[in-house]
């Protein structure tokens, strides 16, 4: 995860120091709610929500649903009543009978993320429109979105908007800006070339000089929005080899070489240890790095989504013996990151290392509508549908997606994106 702003990274950054000697790292802790704001009815986790409330709470939704859970309904009110007029999500509102206003921080990534997750819950197809609605109409000029409408875009925020659009049934290559460009072209200009050093790698977004540098969770995100899936994935059908394989001669990257090429880095990230590294913290003694639980879980799920889960493996068994503590202290969004790992490799979710996920994500939050054990025996993998594929021009883009984090890592276990990058964003 990355750091963009500081009043609460100062907070993260020395929980984070705190933590430091642990085995394993954990992910930055929300700060815990002042006795006067009691947490909201409804609301997963106990920690404060105010950077990561509607993130949390979505995905714990997208796991649920992949293990046969049904949240309660006022779980899902909760996060629909988030929502502000517009269609967009902020990351968290304290006092939903006040309207959002000028100040209201409008999140594309808490809007994406919540769209897919009232997809999967079913039933709320005109809440859902407003936000798809709100999307398209901050899309930058160059095909992508930032975190916040306007910004410049990045490949992490692009590639979990994608995701959301596509599990809405919309058709990628119609959604463009009015010079023609669509939401793919801004991360394949992320692609760092084969040849040069971490070939194959997606940057966040490119420095002031244009250079890219090579970012793993932007790598997993990227992978996945390139596919054009969302977030709550199987596995894709098995790929030849993850080689690194520049455009031919004369011709742009396509998406789809984009993907396999961000697969063939996070494979050899994998290889040797089984997991990713969390940079060291600004200012922490201990300068080695730690182990990266939550984008090594993401990784995972973009390999296996992009038909490499033999690469998976090794980190899946890693997962398996480290990721118990980390969970317990990231709460329900850490282990809807596990939930979705194992689910993406056809691993049992409520045996996962010994530790029943499903069960520890349920008791985060409201006591679910219904629980039903899906057949161990049956197939776990997605199976697309006609609504779900993304064609460009002919020819129909396969594969399946999920998502996030920026340069500087903060807070790595909650997603894709989460507490610790809303944290930065909004102080």
């Amino acid at each position: 995860m990355t750091v963009r702003r500081s009043a609460a990274t100062l907070a993260a950054t020395t929980a984070a120091v705190l933590f430091a000697a642990a085995p394993v790292a954990v992910a930055a802790p929300s700060p815990s709610p002042t006795p006067s704001a009691a947490l909201p009815d409804g609301l997963y986790g106990t920690k404060d929500p105010t950077y990561d409330g509607v993130w949390r709470q979505s995905l714990a939704f997208l796991a649920q649903r992949v293990e046969g859970v049904t949240p309660s309904a006022k779980a899902v009110d909760w996060l629909i009543g988030q929502q502000c007029d517009s269609g967009a999500y902020a990351a968290y509102r304290p006092d939903v009978s006040k309207p959002c206003g000028e100040k209201t921080v409008l999140d594309t990534n808490a809007t994406a993320v919540a769209v897919q997750a009232l997809a999967e819950v079913g039933g709320h197809a005109e809440t859902a429109k407003k936000s798809v609605d709100w999307l398209k109409s901050v899309q930058n000029e160059d095909g992508g979105w930032g975190y916040a409408a306007g910004e410049p875009s990045d490949a992490n925020s692009t590639s979990l908007v994608i995701g959301a659009l596509a599990r809405q049934g919309q058709r990628l290559a119609d959604i463009t800006t009015p010079d023609g460009k669509t939401p793919y072209e801004p991360l394949t200009a992320l692609s760092i070339p084969c040849g040069e050093k971490d070939g194959g790698a997606f940057a966040y977004q490119p420095d002031k000089a244009g250079k890219l540098t090579a970012n793993a969770d932007a790598t997993a995100a990227a992978v996945l929005g390139t596919m054009g899936k969302a977030l709550a994935t199987g596995n894709n059908a098995a790929a030849k080899g993850t080689d690194c394989r520049p455009a031919a001669d004369g011709s742009d990257l396509t998406p789809e070489q984009a993907a396999q090429n961000g697969a063939h880095f996070l494979a050899g990230a994998l290889a040797t240890k089984g997991h990713l590294d969390l940079a060291p913290m600004p200012g922490a003694e201990d300068s080695d790095p730690q182990p990266d639980v939550g984008n090594t879980a993401d990784a995972v799920v973009a390999l296996s989504a992009a038909g490499h889960q033999d690469k998976a493996a090794k980190a899946v068994s890693w997962l398996k013996k480290n990721s118990g503590a980390w969970a317990e202290h990231g709460g329900p969004a850490a282990y809807a990151q596990l939930v979705l790992a194992a689910h993406a490799t056809g691993n049992d979710a409520r045996d996962f290392g010994g530790v029943d996920l499903v069960d520890k994500l349920n008791a985060t939050g409201p006591r679910p509508a219904s629980i039903t054990t899906p057949d161990p025996s049956a197939d776990t993998g997605y199976e697309a549908t006609e609504k779900d594929q993304v064609h460009s021009g002919d020819d129909v883009i396969g594969g399946v997606w999920w998502f996030i984090g920026i340069g500087l890592v903060v807070g790595a276990g909650v997603g894709f994106l989460i507490s610790g990058r809303r944290k930065n964003r909004q102080s």
